[in-house]
């Protein structure tokens, strides 16, 4: 019988201690952080700030402070211009345009994600390559299009418009999304007897939420502030939209920049709104649809 002697473990050396100076030489001091983001608002807040400023502000008045705050410029654009009605259409088109975008990226996004087809890399690409095409230069073929079908001076026209638009982007994130989810999950709800849509009603889509709030959004907001395709195929004035609505209270000789004020305020509540509730989803969904899984 043989007695193998073993060395003693030599002692670990602790890590070499970084002075304090050296590491407090790596992080950015206050001033480096605070004055850009300093900057950075005073030039983003004082547009807002001057728009809200000529909307509660008496007519005839120029002071720099709203007071006595009036509501007239609001009374006379939603009531006496229509802003009413063009809000309400503006919503409509908004709402559908959402659901329509995520309803029809989400199966496609699936898709994507788990099965295996025949021209699968050429759609992508296709997909792709769409985002360089500049809306104005579909323009003839859309009004062509939708005037066969009946539907200029509709608001289904805008609709439809925008979801064809909003649709590859909205695809590519949902699709990078389900990709990063485990399939095991899906096949463990197989196992227990569940169909694969069951399985993925229980399974993924309550994964998706962060997914679903960027795509649906930004499928909203862009819709709630399109000019130009309203602009294009609406032409009765009942059907207008928020944005060409702000763009006819421009006078031929005057502008009335206390109303024109009041409705851009009427026109940004909204998405100010939107992206106060949905601002924790966005980084969140939007990183993990740019993530290769």
């Amino acid at each position: 019988m043989t007695l193998v002697q073993t060395r003693p473990a030599a002692p670990s050396t602790p890590p070499p201690q970084v002075p304090a100076r050296r590491r407090n030489g790596l992080r950015p001091s206050r001033w480096q952080i605070y004055v850009p983001l300093g900057l950075y608002l005073v030039f983003t807040l004082v547009p807002f700030y001057w728009m809200v400023v000529f909307a509660v502000r008496p007519r005839g008045s120029s002071t720099l402070l709203p007071w006595p705050v009036s509501l007239e410029n609001f009374d006379t654009v939603w009531n006496g211009l229509g802003f009413g009605v063009f809000f309400e259409n503006s919503l409509k088109v908004g709402v559908a345009s959402l659901v329509a975008t995520t309803v029809i990226a989400l199966s496609g996004g699936y898709a994507l994600a788990r099965y295996r087809f025949r021209g699968k890399t050429a759609f992508l690409v296709a997909m792709l390559c769409t985002q360089f095409i500049p809306g104005a230069m579909m323009l003839i073929p859309l009004f062509q299009t939708f005037r066969e079908l009946e539907l200029v001076n509709s608001l289904w026209s805008l609709v439809i418009a925008e979801t064809v638009f909003q649709l590859p982007l909205s695809l590519i994130l949902l699709s990078g999304f389900i990709r990063n989810i485990p399939l095991e999950l899906e096949e463990a709800a197989w196992v227990d007897g569940c169909s694969r849509f069951r399985g993925f009603l229980i399974v993924v889509l309550p994964l998706l939420r962060p997914a679903l709030v960027a795509v649906g959004s930004f499928a909203f907001i862009h819709s709630w502030n399109n000019f130009l395709f309203a602009l294009m195929f609406i032409s009765q004035q009942n059907k207008y939209t928020i944005p060409v609505g702000l763009a006819f209270t421009l006078g031929e000789f005057s502008v009335d920049f206390g109303a024109l004020a009041a409705g851009g305020v009427v026109a940004a509540v909204p998405v100010v709104l939107v992206f106060a509730v949905v601002q924790r989803y966005l980084v969140q969904g939007l990183s993990a649809g740019a993530v290769k899984g």
